[in-house]
């Protein structure tokens, strides 16, 4: 089933899931989906590997958190952030390394102060590599960090390879 993209969310200068200048992060691009989830796509490197050719585990735990925590953002408003409250994944396949990674989440519960999201790194072929799950706390992005926006250089960076529908 093909999606369309509705917007594009943010990147940093050196988060190490979504800094573009971060020579050692996965430089993620996060868009929001018409069917209200969130896709992360990323290509990861020879220095994102734990076994020869396979993603590392904590590093698939980051990203997949991290796609989970975003998704209240393309659902409520751009300041709202999920901080972790617990989270866990279940391995189901090793990912390859310097190939596209797609990695979906969706919000399935919240509240006034908290929301709780599933997600899943995604194959190449579609299939599930690892699922996670987890609950978070909605923080406005000034009261987690002292952000300097500028200097961060926050923003929402238009790539030319970015896609305008996705396969889910």
């Amino acid at each position: 089933m093909k999606l369309k993209i509705t917007g594009k969310q943010p990147n940093s200068k050196m988060c190490f899931v979504c800094g573009l200048e971060n020579s050692f992060g996965l430089k993620s691009r996060f868009f929001d989906l018409e069917n209200d989830e969130i896709m992360a796509i990323f290509t990861p490197a020879d220095e994102h590997q734990s076994y020869p050719g396979r993603l590392h585990g904590g590093i698939a735990a980051a990203i997949l958190d991290e796609t989970i925590g975003r998704a209240i953002i393309g659902h409520n408003a751009r300041d709202l952030w999920g901080v972790t409250v617990e989270f866990s994944m279940k391995f189901r396949k090793p990912v390859p390394l310097d190939q596209d990674v797609r990695v979906v989440a969706r919000i399935t519960s919240e509240n006034k102060r908290t929301f709780a999201g599933t997600g899943e790194i995604l194959l190449a072929d579609g299939s599930v590599a690892i699922e996670g799950s987890g609950r978070y706390l909605k923080m406005d992005i000034s009261r987690i960090t002292e952000f300097d926006f500028e200097n961060e250089q926050w923003q929402i960076f238009e790539q030319s390879d970015d896609p305008v529908e996705v396969e889910r």
